[in-house]
């Protein structure tokens, strides 16, 4: 095929763990040809440096030179995003102590924090003075000690933070993303637009 067209999708942010950036490293490749397929896919289009930034901002423009430098006469059609945030890491730094300590470190602030919190809303509305008369009016006597409305308010409290965060432990209650998980998406996703465009404005980024 003398003209083959080749249709690339890049992802928004990509790590690697090899300071060698190859194209197949930032998203899929698709070509009828699969000679100019298996040449572009291992096409080698950044190296990081030992004393280069670890992250990288590639535009597709430079992608799209660098394809047709290496096969002369192909087409190329996009159709994923037009700038590719590259970030070198180490495999190992999932694996060290410091990531573990840093993951028992949040998962306690988190769980004191939202104690604190809602013993401080409780607090601010006067949940017990509620409970007391409310305890009154149903049962028509006072309250001594713990009684069945606090308990039943504390499992309806348990049953509804486990249903909003879908969570059981490890195990997720149905196969719709957690609010977590959506707020992290969205955050991951203003910081990678956030890193593009500062690239792009500070003339960092590798195009053409």
């Amino acid at each position: 095929m003398s003209n083959p067209t080749v249709y690339l999708k890049c992802n928004r942010n990509v790590e690697v763990q090899s300071p060698d950036v190859c194209l197949k490293d930032l998203g899929s490749l698709r070509c009828s040809d699969s000679a100019v397929s298996a040449r572009l896919k291992s096409l080698k289009v950044y190296r990081f440096g030992e004393k280069t930034p670890r992250r990288c901002v590639i535009s597709v423009l430079k992608l799209i030179e660098l394809m047709e430098q290496a096969c002369p006469g192909i087409s190329v059609e996009v159709i994923g995003e037009a700038d590719v945030l590259v970030e070198l890491t180490e495999a190992a730094a999932y694996k060290s102590w410091k990531q573990w300590w840093k993951t028992a470190l949040v998962c306690l602030v988190s769980f004191f924090g939202t104690a604190f919190t809602i013993m401080a809303y409780h607090n601010d509305v006067g949940i017990n003075e509620v409970f007391k008369e409310l305890y009154r009016i149903v049962l028509e006597k006072e309250p001594g000690g713990v009684n069945i409305i606090e308990i039943s308010y504390s499992i309806g409290l348990a049953l509804g933070i486990i249903t909003f965060f879908n969570h059981v432990g490890g195990r997720r209650l149905t196969k719709d993303p957690t609010p977590i998980e959506v707020a992290m998406k969205n955050y991951e996703k203003d910081v990678d637009e956030t890193l593009i465009e500062t690239a792009g404005r500070e003339g960092k980024e590798l195009d053409v």
